[in-house]
């Protein structure tokens, strides 16, 4: 039976974060090269685009370079420049918005259609295939009936992003920022402006919601759909994030590289994408890592409470409720285990965002002294499923019932800092005798064919004690020490039982360990998959960077849906609505029908 190749896609803002990447579980990353990644903070030189290459290439896992900003007619050739560069470098494919590329003189590497060409419908995938693209990224929107729809109608694969921050426009249709301060989305320059707070005016001008991040999202997170996803068509597993720091791409890789492994292990029709299992060394939680709080957005359809009205900075992971307070202390019902110098946060009566630091942190029995007296005892930590007390060095303003998160757990980030995900690839061994000495043998774990070999010529010492000689030959052969290979099976093929010196394997351990590095490395190199020939004979728009739409945004997300104001709930007409932060006013028109919002550039 074929298997399908399961891929868990993760970012890289630079080498370093890649490499962190792989070795907690990734099958491929993605990383922006010198120009043109979308990110203009985030770009990365040849020369480190080949080094995160090389590393990858030893567990056959995959780099994709972002090319995926729209160009004006005078960058073409130093795109064109710049995609020769990565595919020399070794990257496996580019992703690319501008379709102008495909009209370019490129090399021969695949091609992968960006979330932002706004792959939302069946046609449009259909037209990406037509025009060779490698792979397809679908739009975030998509329900899983959608996508199996997609699925069941092309034959390109397919990559569905599962977690990380949301735009709340379709991905490439969003000029908001670009209106407002001159930065474009589709340049690598977006602002944000989605994540500002926002006024909700109606008609007449009558202030509905006063100061709201209206246009703000939830963190997607698709982890328990996992399977659903891959029975839908979805090969490739996408982790956004190419801003963040080490510690996130840690975390939330490792936390999916877990969830698929489940799944692949009770499914035989399925496989790792890439080589290499991790043993890991902290507590993989996604909650620890930046998010505004989770939501699987549209995968099961429209649903309430997608937005992130209150805040657009991260809540991290709820700890419990206060159950007492006084201006510098509060004491937090939990199951947590808290450090001193732990970040906190909460809501306050107003619904504004609190920050504050746990200067101090003991369990509620050390916290009761006679009123007037100190206590010296300041624990670290406090027990399971109690009550803590926290101390401020300012008021903090909590009160009764108040829900605590933690944005910052101390001693988890240093676990995470110190991971190295200890990634290993399953090898099986076979150490034979030949006739003037020994042969080893190293095959990747389960497959037949031998991938590397090297022999030794030297006197050949009958074991006095074969039980121990053997026991001796088996330890040393197997002990491959901090090498990314671990060894699972050992065959000892030998004529007469052997006494082999230790010097003897460590030197062919040795000699392995090299070859066998190389071999993978450019085995991966010299198969990379090539680009399927383009159709140029079918027609695409163009889309120039400075052009600027009537409608800014298209939205799934419907402010009026979000607020009890749906005409399908109500009854009522869908008359605009309008947007206001500061002198920026814009009109919200919504088109019922198909159930989106429009956030238009003129404002009557």
């Amino acid at each position: 039976m074929k298997t399908k190749k399961i891929e868990l896609l993760s970012p890289a803002k630079d080498a370093e974060v890649g490499m962190a990447a792989i070795n907690h579980g990734a099958d491929a990353v993605y990383i922006g090269g010198p120009d043109f990644g979308a990110r203009e903070k985030a770009s990365n030189s040849i020369q480190d685009i080949e080094r995160l290459c090389r590393y990858a290439d030893l567990y056959d896992a995959k780099v994709y370079v972002t090319l995926n900003t729209l160009l004006y007619d005078n960058e073409l050739e130093r795109a064109r420049k710049m995609a020769y560069d990565c595919w020399n470098a070794g990257a496996d494919a580019l992703i690319v918005q501008d379709m102008q590329l495909l009209q370019l003189d490129l090399p021969p590497i695949p091609l992968h259609a960006s979330t932002q060409c706004d792959n939302l419908t069946l046609e449009k995938v259909q037209l990406l295939e037509q025009l060779g693209f490698s792979q397809v990224v679908l739009g975030r929107e998509l329900s899983l009936k959608q996508i199996r729809e997609i699925r069941e109608n092309t034959t390109v694969p397919l990559e569905f992003f599962v977690h990380g921050a949301l735009c709340v426009s379709h991905s490439g249709q969003c000029y908001l920022s670009q209106h407002i301060g001159n930065r474009s989305a589709n340049r690598g320059a977006c602002a944000q402006p989605c994540r500002l707070p926002w006024d909700l005016l109606d008609e007449n001008g009558k202030v509905l919601i006063k100061n709201r991040h209206l246009l703000c999202l939830k963190d997607l997170n698709n982890s328990a759909h996992l399977e659903e996803l891959i029975d839908a068509g979805i090969t490739s597993f996408k982790i956004e994030g190419r801003m963040k720091d080490a510690d996130y791409v840690k975390n939330v890789t490792a936390f999916y590289r877990q969830k698929l492994d489940e799944i692949i292990s009770r499914r035989p029709d399925l496989e790792q994408a890439s080589y290499g299992h991790c043993n890991y060394t902290f507590d993989i939680n996604p909650e620890k890592s930046f998010n505004r709080g989770f939501t699987d957005y549209f995968i099961n359809g429209r649903q309430k409470g997608i937005g992130s009205p209150f805040t657009p900075k991260s809540m991290g992971e709820y700890i419990g409720e206060v159950s007492w307070c006084n201006p510098l202390r509060m004491e937090i019902e939990t199951d947590k285990t808290l450090h001193n110098g732990d970040g906190l946060c909460f809501l306050n009566q107003d619904n504004e965002l609190v920050g504050l630091r746990a200067d101090v942190v003991r369990t509620v029995a050390d916290c009761v002294p006679a009123v007037g007296k100190k206590t010296n005892n300041c624990e670290d930590a406090v027990v399971d499923n109690g009550v803590v007390t926290v101390s401020t060095n300012r008021p903090h303003g909590a009160y009764r019932g108040a829900k605590i998160y933690r944005n910052l757990d101390l001693e988890w980030q240093r676990q995470v800092e110190t991971s190295t995900g200890n990634r290993k690839i399953d090898i099986d061994l076979t150490l034979s005798e030949t006739d003037t000495g020994y042969d080893f043998s190293t095959f990747l774990h389960r497959d037949v064919r031998p991938c590397v070999s090297t022999g030794i010529q030297c006197d050949k010492i009958l074991a006095n004690n074969p039980e121990k000689a053997t026991e001796n030959i088996q330890k040393k052969a197997l002990q491959w020490g901090d090498t990314v290979f671990n060894p699972v099976n050992l065959e000892l093929k030998f004529n007469e039982p052997r006494l082999i010196p230790a010097s003897v394997i460590g030197e062919m351990k040795r000699d392995l360990v090299t070859k066998l590095t190389d071999e993978l490395v450019e085995n991966h190199r010299n198969n990379r998959e090539c680009r399927r020939d383009v159709a140029r004979n079918v027609s695409t728009t163009a889309i120039k960077p400075d052009e600027i739409p009537t409608a800014l945004m298209t939205c799934h997300h419907c402010i009026r849906y979000a607020n009890g104001m749906c005409s399908k709930e109500t009854g009522q007409k869908a008359t605009p609505l309008f947007i206001r932060n500061g002198t920026n006013t814009f009109r919200l028109e919504f088109d019922c029908r198909n159930c989106l919002m429009r956030v238009m550039a003129v404002a009557d």
